[in-house]
Order: C-alpha cells, then structure tokens, then sequence
C-alpha cells in the first residue's frame, strides 16, 4: 500500500521487516539514552495511549529495547519480547524479575500490546508491515505506532535515519485500516518545540547539510529544561489533532 500524500525515497533498498537503523541514535547518545528528553518525552507520549496496562509487549523494531523496558519497570506487564533484525543474536535480559527477551525474528506472539516506535516508516510497504505482525497475534490486541509527522518537514535527520516518508494523522490511519487494524484514536506529540525545530530544519535546507541527526547530548540544565517543557504536553497530547514533529496512533485487532 502506498500512502500517496507522504515523502518516499527511492526504491532500490529492499523493504526489511524490522530495522536496526534507530540504533545510530542510540550509539549517539550511549548512556545518556534513559536520561535524555526525547526519550523521556516519547515514553510519556507512548504511556498517555495505553488506557489499561499490558501483560506482554512485543516491540517491534525495537533497538536498544527501551520502551519495552520501560514499560516492564513501570506496569504491571509480566514480560516483553523486543524484535530487531539489527541484533547480533537472541538472548534474554531481566527487569527485576520480568523477561526481556531480545530475538532477530519471531513466529507468533501472544502479546497482548505491540509496539512499533518509528519503525513503519522505514519501510517501502508499511500496511503490509502492519499486516504482518497483525497475523502473529490474538484478536483483541493492541497496537501502538508512532511515525514522523508532516512530509514538508522531510530534512537531513530522516535522510540520515534512513526513512521512507513522513506521514500526517490521515496517511498513518490509512496505512493502519490498510493493514486490517481498527484505529482507535491518534494525535500529534512534541508540539511544544515544534517552531523551534521546523526553523533549524528549514535553515539547514539553506545550508545544503549533510545528512545527521538532530538529537544531541545536552547539559543538565537545558535537558531537564526539555523534560519539563514535553512532560507538560503529555498532559494534552492525546487532544492535540493540529501539529507535532511526531504523529501516534493507537490500534486494535479485531
């Protein structure tokens, strides 16, 4: 499926199931990942759209693991299975005393939560995507997705992290009802530093940049400054239909 109204680059990667490109930014940030107001931020976004807690979560293209992870220290999910064709080979972790399992490939899940945190627009098909790990679990299942927001707003960070497309509210609900989910809600997220973001991208344009990311490291002060700043969004997000550097959206299989 095509989602006609978002940004593409050029078809001549094959389309992978998962991918480990995300983990750049993880070797960006190193140890600094759990602390860091991006990821903060999106943890708060992501926990804003679950409406009850899980008891299993598969993330998919899941990187470093770090929703899942977060997500086991702070629910009462039982385990989390992360799915990464990036990794070098399966292996287990803890949280406490939770699984956190970390595979290159899986079969079928009985997750009842999904996961998939920037992942579909890495992809040429993003509906069947979906489509594919629809398949792998029960009905009643739910799904969350985030995706970058907006095609205008393509810049060097998505030529960097390899994406396809940026999407809008519209395009994301249409690659998800593709697929054979039921949408159940989406909103915009990190409005807050939206105006900030959209002029360093659109002066970068004018510079002809290279590709690179825009996360950094921060000092204390200006990263706390930026948790406060999206923490206080999380709070409206899910109203929030106008703008955002990222788009969610929450899903379910029938």
């Amino acid at each position: 499926m095509a989602v006609s109204s978002s940004k593409r680059r050029p078809p001549d990667r094959p389309a992978a199931i998962t991918t480990d490109v995300d983990l750049k930014e993880c070797e960006l940030l190193g140890e600094d990942q759990d602390d860091h107001w991006y990821y903060v931020a999106k943890l708060g976004a992501l926990l804003t759209c679950l409406d009850r807690e899980p008891e299993r979560i598969l993330d998919v293209g899941a990187g470093s693991g770090f929703f899942a992870r977060k997500l086991l220290e702070r629910t009462a999910a039982r385990s989390a299975v992360c799915v990464d064709t990036g990794y070098a080979a399966d292996r287990t972790d803890r949280v406490g005393s939770k699984p956190l399992v970390f595979q290159r490939s899986i079969a079928a899940d009985a997750a009842d939560l999904v996961l998939l945190m920037d992942v579909i627009e890495h992809v040429d098909d993003d509906a069947q995507l979906l489509a594919h790990y629809g398949a792998l679990v029960k009905p009643g299942t739910r799904f969350v997705i985030s995706v970058p927001a907006f095609p205008w707003l393509w810049s060097q960070h998505d030529e960097f992290l390899e994406h396809r497309r940026r999407y809008t509210r519209r395009s994301l609900l249409s690659a998800i009802s593709a697929a054979g989910l039921r949408p159940t809600g989406s909103f915009y997220f990190f409005a807050s530093i939206f105006p900030a973001v959209v002029a360093h991208r659109l002066w970068n344009r004018r510079r002809a940049a290279v590709p690179a990311s825009d996360l950094r490291r921060h000092n204390a002060h200006t990263n706390r400054f930026l948790v406060g700043l999206c923490r206080a969004e999380c709070a409206i997000a899910r109203r929030n239909h106008a703008f955002g550097l990222t788009a969610f959206a929450m899903a379910t299989k029938d």
